[in-house]
């Protein structure tokens, strides 16, 4: 049976038959573990795995299925909080779907959309918070977006997650990365049996308050089945670092430049010169980003705003660089607007 496997099938088998196989699903929001790992999360179970999903958020930040479902157009806190509990409740329905108890799902409570304020304002704090969250589930395989994801909940959680596994004490666990929003460069099918679909798409109506508005989408990603995209090696020296793009005039004075490097973070405006700790910006002839002394740790940069926007769905991204002294910072579209 083994031979008829694809290569990513075979690496989840050698893994789950590890002494002490344990999977543990980074889930920015309720349903996430479903579209992304149902039925990794139903394969890790039947292989005898313990089986986790660590949710970072209820989604209470989603106003227009909650608008729409109630009626209402005005959410104050209290809808608010209330929506958040009826997606977390949904998500263990999900759950039992899959065959999962409801012990399996822990939740960190984190303000949706709002993870990147986090890794801004409360670094620190978040890590203590993650990896006393993850330490006790012991990993063998985590499973979290890809820092390619367009929502910046998502691309905010794979950094969360690499820089708790930066210190991770050995055996470090391996990791895989999912897209939801978007799509995954060298991303590797996973297969599913016809059982397994068909639970998981029993799982995913139990999110009915995400199928209001986007039902056909979800119910197609969900037959598609699901990829991922296995981790290579942590990142040492000698990356290139590209932003996605480079901001225009009318940006200048609206958006920094977010660093984080091990445990802290550094927010630098977008202007020649500017200076933030051991950072240093240069814009002309080309835009670098320069430390007084070589990390010790990858580097994760992100053009960052805290202006609000209609559009939730993140076109800046993070780019993750080498340890280098001096970091190059070319953009890779031909359009800088």
């Amino acid at each position: 049976m083994t031979a008829t496997m694809n290569p990513l099938d075979q690496q989840l088998a050698r893994l789950l038959a590890e002494p002490g196989a344990s999977v543990v699903v980074v889930a920015p929001h309720p349903d996430d573990e479903t579209i992304a790992s149902g039925g990794l999360l139903q394969r890790a179970q039947a292989a005898g795995a313990a089986v986790s999903v660590l949710l970072l958020t209820d989604g209470d930040n989603n106003p227009w299925p909650q608008r729409w479902l109630e009626r209402r157009l005005r959410i104050g806190a209290d809808a608010r909080a209330a929506w958040g509990r009826r997606r977390r409740a949904e998500a263990i329905d999900a759950l039992a779907c899959l065959g999962l108890p409801a012990s399996c799902l822990h939740a960190m409570g984190w303000p949706d959309l709002g993870l990147t304020a986090r890794i801004a304002d409360q670094l620190a704090a978040s890590l203590v918070a993650l990896r006393a969250a993850l330490l006790p589930l012991r990993p063998t395989l985590i499973v979290a977006p890809i820092l390619e994801d367009r929502h910046p909940d998502h691309s905010a959680a794979r950094v969360l997650t690499e820089l708790v596994l930066a210190h991770w004490p050995a055996p470090r666990p391996a990791l895989w990365g999912f897209a939801v929003h978007g799509s995954a460069t060298q991303a590797q099918a996973f297969m599913l049996s016809a059982d397994e679909r068909a639970r998981k798409g029993r799982a995913l109506e139990a999110h009915a308050s995400q199928l209001a508005l986007a039902g056909g989408r979800w119910r197609r990603r969900v037959a598609h089945g699901e990829s991922y995209v296995p981790a290579a090696a942590p990142v040492g020296t000698g990356m290139r670092l590209e932003l996605p793009w480079l901001p225009a005039m009318p940006q200048f004075g609206a958006c920094a430049l977010l660093v984080v490097c091990g445990e802290q973070a550094w927010q630098l405006p977008w202007r020649e010169g500017a200076v933030s700790g051991p950072l240093h910006l240069q814009l002309h002839p080309q835009p670098a980003l320069g430390f007084a002394q070589t990390p010790r740790a990858p580097v994760f940069v992100k053009l960052y705003s805290r202006r609000p926007g209609l559009w939730i769905f993140d076109h800046w991204g993070w780019r993750q660089g080498g340890q280098e002294p001096a970091l190059t910072l070319s953009s890779d579209s031909a359009s800088l607007a």
